[in-house]
């Protein structure tokens, strides 16, 4: 897999995040639980964006970025047009990051977890892991933003 494929996976499924945020009819929906429906929209947003500039930006980019990962979690009512900025910053940092890396650099091991993997395959996995908080955040929206 080549990074330029890894990037437009990142780049299409970030712009579907921010395009999901804006189809809340009412903003405070974006913070709604309800039964077992656990994790709002809102903090599955924060938690990508915290996900990816950590394992992507920090770890890779060397970015600074120190995640607050309790936060994530625990931040509610961050308003939508600063959700809609944070994913756009995301989105300039994987591209820049990704854009950066070689094929010898995907086929290295990637350094930031417990068991061997190579960064190819971690980046494949944080694919994955957004599009299905991404599928989430689509039926938490369809569900409770009635």
């Amino acid at each position: 897999m080549h990074t330029t494929t890894l990037v437009k996976l990142f780049k299409r499924d970030l712009n579907t995040l921010k395009e999901e945020i804006n189809l809340y009819k009412n903003e405070e929906n974006l913070w709604k639980v309800d039964g077992s429906v656990t994790n709002s929209a809102g903090t599955l947003c924060l938690h990508l964006i915290g996900n990816l500039n950590h394992f992507i930006g920090a770890a890779l980019g060397n970015t600074g970025y120190v995640r607050q990962r309790d936060l994530e979690f625990s931040l509610k009512g961050v308003p939508k047009s600063e959700l809609i900025k944070q994913v756009e910053d995301a989105i300039v940092v994987v591209e820049n990051v990704l854009n950066r890396l070689t094929d010898e650099d995907l086929q290295q091991e990637y350094k930031h977890r417990k068991e061997p993997m190579t960064t190819e395959y971690f980046l494949s996995h944080l694919a994955m892991h957004l599009a299905y908080h991404l599928g989430q955040i689509n039926y938490h929206r369809r569900l409770l933003d009635k």
